[in-house]
């Protein structure tokens, strides 16, 4: 049976980086606040006009580049993404420009902090299909250019980054098991909404709203569910906790993670985290923690689950073997 296998990983972040210190000066906060609620020491900016499309290609490349496979082998490219450069043309169709993957197709997918779970199942289905030798999915975030800096309740959050991974077929496939949930939800988390008209005027133009979460709300929303939601998932797999030896969640708030760790009684030291240096990269998160993983660490024989909730609600989890 024809599955797909993981060929290679990258990921990439803009140089800048932002201190709480820094944010402190733009934001009612300060470093021990942040610190003390987030885990987040620093995070990385896009202050020199790289967009979404152009964290993704470079993350592609690197991928690429580490499995010598060239752009026109690659017959699909998915990007998952809530903070797409704009509407359309889709960030995809920009990265399949940029990397010069001329005979791929290539579409976003937007289930915000979720999406590289989603975007990785998804790209699953195709590679089974046996049309395709390679497939990319990538998840790509700029979410420095939805914050409202006046509302310290998100900004100190939030940061941008890319990560990509690079399927190719495989007789054994490295997707173990998958379990996909949305529960709409528009309250809780939005971002980039635009309203419709309300009468006809020539000085009418499109107008975008900020970023916004419910702090509280998201926090127990995903601590009170998301340890259910693996251990059920892991249950249906027939797969123990203590069997599975790496776990990937999305990157949203080091206190959030540790306290899933504690509710599901694994150690931190399975929970792979680059959210202290990154902040929260959105869906960009785990999978830049996942190649930080397969970058370090040989994967042979190893269970990795992949955790993933956002805006929407969604969330979701794949377990990958090795």
């Amino acid at each position: 049976m024809i599955g797909s296998k993981i060929l290679s990983s990258g990921h990439y972040v803009p140089e800048d980086i932002v201190t709480n210190d820094d944010l402190a000066k733009v934001v009612d906060t300060t470093d021990e606040w942040i610190v003390a609620h987030t885990g987040i020491k620093t995070r990385r900016v896009s202050l020199k006009g790289e967009n979404t499309s152009d964290l993704a290609t470079k993350a592609a490349q690197i991928a690429l580049d580490r499995a010598g496979v060239s752009a026109d082998e690659v017959g699909f490219i998915i990007v998952t993404t809530f903070t797409p450069d704009g509407l359309a043309p889709s960030t995809a169709a920009l990265v399949q420009k940029n990397i010069g993957a001329t005979k791929a197709w290539g579409f976003d997918l937007s289930t915000a902090c979720a999406g590289f779970v989603f975007g990785l199942a998804t790209a699953d289905k195709f590679m089974k299909s046996g049309d395709y030798k390679y497939g990319l999915v990538i998840s790509a975030e700029v979410n420095s250019k939805m914050m409202d800096f006046s509302d310290r309740t998100s900004t100190v959050f939030f940061g941008d980054g890319a990560g990509a991974v690079l399927l190719s077929t495989s007789e054994e496939g490295v997707i173990a098991g998958e379990e996909m949930h949305t529960k709409g939800d528009e309250k809780v988390v939005h971002s980039g909404r635009i309203a419709p008209l309300t009468s006809l005027s020539a000085d009418n133009y499109p107008q975008i709203d900020a970023f916004v979460q419910e702090g509280r709300m998201v926090y127990e929303e995903v601590t009170s569910n998301i340890p259910t939601h693996i251990q059920d998932f892991l249950k249906e797999q027939d797969v123990t906790l203590d069997s599975v030896d790496y776990i990937i969640l999305h990157q949203a708030n080091l206190r959030m993670i540790e306290k899933i760790s504690e509710s599901l009684k694994q150690p931190m030291t399975k929970f792979i985290t680059n959210v202290e240096e990154y902040g929260n990269s959105s869906s960009a998160g785990i999978a830049m923690a996942f190649d930080q993983l397969n970058s370090s660490v040989d994967l042979s024989g190893k269970k990795v689950l992949l955790t993933g909730f956002g805006a929407g609600f969604t969330y979701g989890s794949i377990l990958l073997t090795f």
